[in-house]
């Protein structure tokens, strides 16, 4: 039977989600603003970096509080995992979306003149970057999983593992599809800065690939109820 937890705990966890993604949302896809207006010196290196840096230090800091979903994906895999409640499944999103939005209205008070605001826009065909986000979001969602079950020791270094494939997907891929991998960090800057051209895109193939990776551990990994133990990190 699924154990309810305080009311207090529970707005503690969203805030820290809140706070978290905003986090994501500011840093990474202002490394793109800032990279924009200041004429190439943040790089695309450097962007990508940004971003599973900020996820990593974010792990680090409210991993313990919130498990540091910092993605609705995120928090959909584990859910169809069942290593996380159900019942928290909208909220989390919610509370994510808002420190997306938040973060993607303060870039836009800082720099009004940007037109896309770190929106993620398919180049080329909208379905090439489809696929190619169900396949970065399965290997980042297979990581997680897989970092945050069994041996203790893979807890601790949970962090490095989780941002280094974020980096490493933003470097190869996101000069095509853009790596988001995370529906509120798609959907924000995409709102704010009225860029809804293939959205449905990093809507939808996020959650298919996190859903896919489930079912990738499961398949592979030998102890498949490892899947539903407790993570000390990402819980």
């Amino acid at each position: 039977m699924e154990q309810r937890l305080p009311t207090q705990n529970v707005m503690r966890k969203l805030a820290a989600e809140t706070l978290g993604t905003f986090a994501l949302v500011f840093a990474g896809t202002g490394a793109i603003v800032i990279n924009d207006a200041s004429g190439g010196s943040v790089s695309h290196v450097g962007v990508g970096l940004t971003f599973g840096l900020i996820v990593l230090a974010m792990i680090y800091a409210i991993g313990d509080v919130s498990g540091a979903h910092l993605n609705p994906a995120v928090t959909i895999g584990f859910g169809v995992a069942r290593r996380f409640p159900v019942r928290l499944v909208l909220p989390y999103v919610g509370s994510q979306c808002a420190g997306a939005f938040l973060a993607s209205g303060c870039l836009c008070l800082l720099f009004p003149e940007h037109n896309t605001l770190g929106a993620t826009v398919p180049v080329g065909s909208p379905i090439r970057s489809f696929v190619l986000e169900i396949i970065l979001t399965l290997f980042l969602m297979f990581v997680i999983l897989s970092v945050s079950t069994g041996a203790k020791e893979k807890g601790v270094m949970a962090g490095v593992a989780v941002g280094s494939v974020i980096a490493l997907e933003a470097l190869f891929a996101g000069p095509i599809c853009g790596a988001s991998m995370n529906p509120a960090r798609s959907l924000a800057p995409a709102l704010v800065a009225g860029r809804l051209d293939s959205l449905w895109v990093y809507l939808t193939a996020p959650v298919v690939g996190a859903v896919a990776a489930v079912f990738m551990c499961r398949l592979i990994h030998e102890e498949p109820s490892d899947l539903n133990k407790s993570n000390e990190i990402l819980r």
